[in-house]
């Protein structure tokens, strides 16, 4: 079983293994990664934190798993440009440093061990967690709390005064969303690093993962064009354009397939 059968088959589960299948994402990258001796590995830090952790009910211990994560040295990575090590799960673990959805899958996986019922959330932007009941979100970067209008805030930052709060923002995402973001995430820091191979490992994932958007299309058309693959260019350019709402872009998908040589006839 490769790397990539070895992923969905963790999706398969029930319940899915979100952080083994995360694990099989970094070793597709890396061929030395073995993601069973990491999960092994991993029952040391999670009696770490176990030992650190109050006596409190189990939809409280949210925010003091993630104080103690952040005592042990786990922070988001600040590095300027950011490298994919901030989204690979094993360098995460290495360093203690990387993105919020990196740091989160780290902080559900001890969660589930300690019994805490905690979820992902796929907050635009930045990933945050969701303790069962809370009238609050967490951020996994330090455990702070985070209320609506906090939350309104964090987007507006991000994004400026154009795009809402909504609903859809603030739900607990499903493991195939997580990791799908977290696919993404890899994709654009393996281009912005120009390691435009490891980007179609990531874009290809996207796609299998399903329900995937007209940009994933796009982003994986800019790779075949970049690696000079006309015909797989022209084949993501047409779901694209299939996919596509907004005027102005199926124009420009129209003209852009119109530069591109025919594709290949089979008789």
């Amino acid at each position: 079983m490769n790397p990539r059968q070895a992923f969905f088959d963790c999706l398969h589960r029930s319940p899915p293994a979100l952080f083994e299948a995360a694990l099989w994402i970094a070793a597709e990258h890396d061929p030395t990664v073995e993601p069973r001796a990491i999960l092994a590995d991993f029952t040391a830090l999670h009696q770490q934190v176990s030992l650190g952790m109050p006596l409190l009910p189990a939809d409280e211990l949210g925010q003091p798993l993630l104080r103690i994560m952040n005592d042990l040295g786990f922070a988001q990575d600040d590095f300027t440009p950011l490298r994919p090590a901030a989204a690979l799960l094993d360098k995460v673990l290495q360093r203690r440093r990387g993105q919020p959805l990196a740091l989160g899958l780290i902080a559900l996986e001890l969660a589930r061990r300690l019994g805490i019922p905690m979820a992902g959330v796929n907050f635009p932007g930045h990933f945050l967690l969701r303790v069962s009941g809370a009238d609050h979100l967490l951020d996994p970067c330090g455990g702070r709390r985070l209320y609506p209008n906090d939350c309104r805030e964090l987007l507006q930052r991000q994004y400026g005064p154009n795009l809402k709060l909504q609903a859809e923002h603030l739900r607990s995402a499903e493991p195939r969303l997580i990791l799908q973001r977290l696919s993404r995430n890899l994709r654009q820091l393996h281009v912005a690093n120009d390691n435009h191979l490891a980007a179609l490992i990531d874009a290809e994932r996207v796609l299998e993962l399903g329900d995937a958007n007209a940009a994933d299309y796009l982003a994986r058309a800019s790779l075949y064009k970049h690696l000079d693959c006309p015909n797989a260019e022209r084949f993501d350019l047409e779901h694209a354009l299939l996919l596509s709402e907004d005027p102005v872009q199926r124009l420009r998908l129209t003209e852009r397939l119109g530069h591109l040589p025919p594709g290949a006839v089979v008789h």
